[in-house]
């Protein structure tokens, strides 16, 4: 095939940038491709313009891209364009599938074979199990384990020093090194490697023989690398030193879609990309081909916002055809019914696209108990075996049966008992020798203060009310009451895992029933197969990343779910800043899922970082909603949904909704945290002091005849003013009073100044 036949036959599709980028084929090159830029069609061509046009040989030629599934289905591209001829010839590999090679060449030149690759994850977690077992002061969860091996992987991506290592530990509340050293032991006594292994030897192998790597600088004399941006540290050097300093280096990627940094990708390889290849062309494939103008300008936007990347805009080809839609909600429970309804009503492919994947896990509750069909992508088991779901529901067994050790031994000092180890252990074995409840062991204990005593008798209160409630109650009780919450924040973990624990609680009747639920959720995701006849996909954004759907709804985009945690530039360090950029990446490329429109939820009673940093917006008067915005001409349309109009599920509503002389008012349940009740102005307060009080769902009083408690519930007047309240006390007792006269009979609220002295003794 000659010249002017091959761009007769596969070039006319091509737009000037792309096709600039299929012909320049000598030299570094870095192709930087924005969302829906066509880059694979573009790399594929440009094998083939190789082939055909430049007369290089095919076995001189090695693609590299980042997953198996992505090699095979580059292959399966190349042949339906060009045929047979020279499909075969040519090597689509991973960077392991390549360090497998250099590995097996090396032991034949020196007469060793090499490590056995361990490929049974099975065999590594169990491992692993072990491992951390001799170096935590808790037996780890399943959910501890996945997380112990991917800072493993991280750590050899990014060739970290022990240093390094240490100071990453201490970030995560882990002993890493002795866990990373103890691994790396097992594997070597073993003669076993890992993946990541693989690369570090073949990164070892080449650096270190001259002539294995003259050998393979000669074999794959032109290098094209595919979705660069994900490639790791340890990846882009190997890159490197097989392309040499002068080499034909063909690297296409785009640091604003850089999202897998928990896997150690390394971005500022491509940021760095000229300084290491000196000569090196920058091309840019700038038009987006998928996505409507609108979604296009508003994501360009917003990605300006970061800072290490290159600058570069996304321009659209296509039509201001759409809209983008903020959906107006009260909070994140809200988006799961209105989602229950769009997966019921929708026509068109629909993908509801999250950070998490337990931020979907209510709204898989929902479609479940209706039987309404989905397809989801792809399902980590993760929230139910995290350390904060197996405290809970430990709680929750414990209360159902209270001769439990093993539960006890678990969660008594998560629970203020302040009981020290010995102590407990004590309990256990006064309940074992006279066949009673653990904490009921406490009144025949030695040694035990009054202090200690009066809080078990308050959590043996506590378990036993547990029994009579419902299971949204329970979980306040354990979070509040029961001094759950603040161990989370004293220990700095997640507490959306209680928040996705209670969406989940609101259609169950009992602990019992609740923890049931758990266990078939969890086993229906495990062994769910897709649907592929349904048009309704839930995906997290990472496993979206390539695909494409006409309509595409963002949940959950509040500050603290997404972005997990909010940065200011002044106060930031380098490495917080960092890790900003790649959630503002994530919202990025779930934004440029969406062909025709996108949907965002605002929720009136959260704040959104991402939200605010959008292109200024005209929010449209929509079925009756006031126009509340004219910054801009008709950017986006906002829809205000009504709480009521959403229908929740009766035990829900019944939770929410507060009827009070003939009036509905929204109730402010515990799962929203800390929420102010607000009443109008009082000329002075209950004490006289002539200051207004604000009651406080989850705030601590105390009360004269009943000592410390937390505000559980309450409930206004039809004239807005708060009237019965309801306090949970430390010793497990439920009283409701009246306001104000609570406080004119000797009731206070606590300071934080107060609540910050309390802890274990």
């Amino acid at each position: 095939m000659d010249r002017d036949s091959f761009f007769q036959k596969y070039t006319g599709h091509l737009n000037e940038k792309q096709l600039a980028a299929v012909q320049t084929v000598n030299g570094p090159v870095l192709l930087l491709a924005v969302p829906g830029s066509g880059k694979t069609t573009v790399l594929v061509t440009r094998l083939g313009y190789m082939l055909y046009c430049e007369g290089i040989r095919p076995e001189n030629i090695l693609t590299l891209t980042y997953t198996v599934a992505a090699t095979n289905d580059m292959a399966r591209r190349f042949r339906e364009i060009f045929g047979e001829e020279y499909s075969n010839a040519l090597e689509f590999r991973t960077i392991n599938g390549i360090c497998a090679r250099v590995i097996a060449r090396y032991g034949q030149m020196i007469g060793k074979s090499a490590f056995e690759l361990l490929t049974d994850e099975k065999v590594i977690l169990r491992m692993l199990t072990e491992i951390l077992v001799q170096n935590l002061s808790e037996y780890p969860t399943e959910s501890d384990v996945k997380n112990a091996r991917t800072l493993i992987t991280y750590c050899k991506n990014m060739l970290l020093s022990e240093e390094e290592i240490r100071e990453l530990g201490k970030e995560e509340g882990i002993p890493l090194w002795e866990i990373y050293s103890a691994y790396n032991r097992y594997l070597k006594q073993n003669s076993f490697m890992d993946y990541d292994d693989q690369m570090i030897y073949a990164y070892r192998m080449l650096k270190g023989s001259p002539e294995l790597l003259k050998f393979y600088q000669g074999k794959y004399r032109y290098i094209c690398v595919d979705e660069a941006q994900d490639t790791s540290k340890i990846q882009h050097i190997i890159i490197g030193l097989l392309a040499g300093e002068q080499g034909n280096l063909f690297m296409v990627g785009d640091e604003d879609q850089s999202i897998y940094g928990f896997r150690a990708a390394y971005p500022e390889a491509l940021l760095n990309f000229t300084k290491e290849h000196p000569g090196a062309k920058e091309l840019v494939m700038d038009q987006n081909y998928r996505s409507n103008a609108r979604i296009v300008a508003v994501a360009d936007h917003f990605i300006q916002h970061n800072k290490l990347r290159h600058r570069k805009h996304m321009v659209p080809t296509k039509a201001e055809e759409a809209e983008i839609h903020y959906i107006s909600l009260k909070n994140r429970a809200a988006q799961y019914t209105y989602l229950r309804k769009v997966a019921q009503n929708h026509e068109v492919e629909t993908a509801v696209l999250y950070r998490d994947n337990e931020s979907v896990l209510p709204l898989i509750d929902q479609l479940e108990r209706q039987q309404i069909p989905y397809r989801i992508k792809s399902t980590d088991m993760a929230f139910f075996t995290h350390r904060v779901v197996t405290d809970v529901t430990n709680i929750m067994r414990f209360a159902l049966n209270p001769y439990d050790t093993e539960l006890f031994l678990r969660i008594y000092f998560k629970c203020q008992t302040y009981l020290k180890k010995n102590q407990a252990q004590q309990l256990c074995r006064i309940s074992e020798e006279r066949h009673i409840p653990i904490l009921e062991a406490a009144e025949y204990a030695e040694g035990l203060n009054g202090m200690v005593l009066g809080k078990c008798r308050a959590f043996a209160t506590h378990l036993r009310n547990m029994l009579k409630e419902a299971p949204s109650r329970v979980l306040f009780r354990i979070e509040t009451p029961l001094g759950y919450g603040e161990y989370l924040e004293r220990n700095n973990m997640d507490d959306n895992k209680l928040f996705i624990l209670k969406m989940l609680s609101y259609d169950e009747v009992s602990i019992g029933s609740f923890l049931g639920r758990l266990e078939y959720l969890q086993s229906m995701l495990r062994e769910k197969r897709p649907d592929y006849d349904s048009n309704f996909i839930l995906s997290t954004i990472h496993s979206s990343k390539g695909l494409e759907y006409e309509e595409v709804y963002l949940m959950d985009v509040c500050d603290g779910v997404f972005p997990d945690k909010v940065v200011y530039s002044k106060k930031a360090t380098p490495q917080e800043k960092k890790e900003f950029e790649e959630e503002r990446r994530l919202f990025y490329v779930g934004m440029t899922r969406a062909k025709s429109v996108l949907h965002i939820f605002r929720l009136s009673e959260e704040t959104s970082s991402f939200i605010r940093e959008m292109t200024p917006v005209k929010v449209e008067r929509v079925e009756g909603v006031k126009n509340l915005n004219s910054m801009e001409p008709d950017r986006v349309k906002s829809v205000s949904v009504k709480q009521d109009s959403l229908k929740f599920p009766d035990r829900m509503k019944l939770q929410n909704e507060k009827r009070v002389e003939g009036k509905t008012f929204a109730a402010l349940q515990p799962d929203q945290g800390k929420m102010k009740l607000k009443p109008k102005s009082l000329e002075t307060d209950p004490g006289g002091h002539g200051t207004e009080i604000q009651l406080v769902i989850g705030e601590r009083v105390e009360q004269m005849k009943y000592g410390m408690g937390v505000i559980s519930d309450a409930v206004y007047h039809a004239d807005g003013i708060t009237g019965k309240f309801t306090v949970i006390f430390d010793s497990g007792l439920e009283k409701n009073f009246l306001y104000p006269v609570a406080f004119q009979m000797g009731m206070r609220i606590v300071t934080e100044e107060e609540t910050g002295k309390e802890g274990p003794a």
